[in-house]
């Protein structure tokens, strides 16, 4: 058992018990353009251990628990946590770069962080399968592209406070980072490089059509 994880995992409790349970401490640490921008930066940081309610705070910390191994055991502790903290503060910069001009913009969640997490492991062990509620088996990679489509459909309902664009903020830094640590992938795993590239592809093109 991996104590950097474990206190990765607790930290997101406490921090987002406290939230549930307090109101004006989750409004002041939350992700929310209007304040980040008049100069409470530490806010792009302290978001990414906030949740919405325990079911978003379970998916993304059991998301955490099943893929964070796969990256430790191939690139070591400290890649581990230069992913999941690069991950987290790229997902903060996509988010206020898509956002920026939305200054009542909120939003909250280690998604970013979980899916660089989630990204990386794909990169690393691309033939993982997972259980879907523990019964229908799925390739981890088709997992990690729907999981980025959904968040698609959640940047354009723009209908519950999670940080949906923070997800491909993660992804491009758990991409980048791994691939950087280990450039070895592009060549032993050219193919899961591309397929992982689609989602993201996709987003920037919807931004650019303005279809986002």
């Amino acid at each position: 058992m991996n104590t950097i994880l474990i206190g990765i995992i607790v930290a997101n409790v406490l921090v987002s018990y406290k939230g549930f349970n307090d109101l004006s401490f989750f409004r002041k640490y939350e992700f929310h353009v209007g304040s980040i921008r008049s100069g409470e930066q530490i806010r792009m940081l302290t978001s990414g251990f906030l949740h919405v309610d325990m079911m978003h705070l379970l998916f993304n910390m059991l998301t955490l628990w099943f893929f964070a191994p796969v990256v430790i055991n191939h690139l070591g502790n400290f890649s581990f946590v230069l992913i999941y903290v690069g991950s987290l503060v790229f997902g903060s910069l996509l988010t206020m770069l898509f956002h920026k001009n939305d200054y009542s913009y909120r939003a909250v969640g280690a998604s970013g962080a979980v899916t660089g997490i989630l990204y990386s492991a794909i990169l690393l062990q691309p033939d993982m399968m997972l259980g879907i509620f523990f019964i229908i088996p799925m390739p981890a990679y088709l997992f990690g592209i729907l999981y980025l489509l959904y968040s698609i459909y959640g940047m354009r309902a723009k209908n519950d406070n999670i940080g949906h664009t923070a997800h491909f903020g993660g992804a491009i830094g758990g991409y980048m980072i791994t691939l950087i640590k280990d450039p070895s992938l592009v060549y032993d795993h050219s193919l899961m490089v591309v397929l992982l590239a689609i989602p993201i592809a996709i987003l920037f093109v919807m931004a650019k059509l303005g279809k986002l």
